[in-house]
């Protein structure tokens, strides 16, 4: 009986540590952010150009994910260069991409 407590109670744990990357990615606009990094680090002027999103939304939203550690940030020259964290997030965030392209509701 101890056990499925213990287990319980770590599930749950886990769920309450990823609620805050899951309300990140939920958004429509950081979840475009995050299919972008997944192709190529950008910077802001990249990013708002490739999504036709105003700047200070680019940045309010590159703070969200880096707020939660899904992106990081990499000073170039300038500007800064934006680009997803490791392969646990952007193997996932592919993998979203592929799902969506082969939808047959596209």
């Amino acid at each position: 009986m101890a056990t499925k407590v213990t287990t319980r109670l770590r599930s749950l744990e886990l769920a309450h540590s990823l609620l805050p990357v899951l309300k990140a990615i939920s958004d429509e606009y950081r979840l475009a952010i995050l299919l972008t990094l997944s192709e190529e680090s950008k910077t802001v002027v990249e990013l708002t150009d490739q999504l036709g999103i105003a700047q200070p939304l680019v940045s309010h939203h590159l703070k969200a994910l880096r707020d939660v550690g899904l992106i990081v940030v990499t000073p170039e020259g300038r500007s800064n260069r934006y680009s997803i964290c490791c392969d646990a997030v952007n193997e996932p965030i592919q993998l979203l991409s592929s799902l969506a392209s082969a939808s047959p509701n596209n």
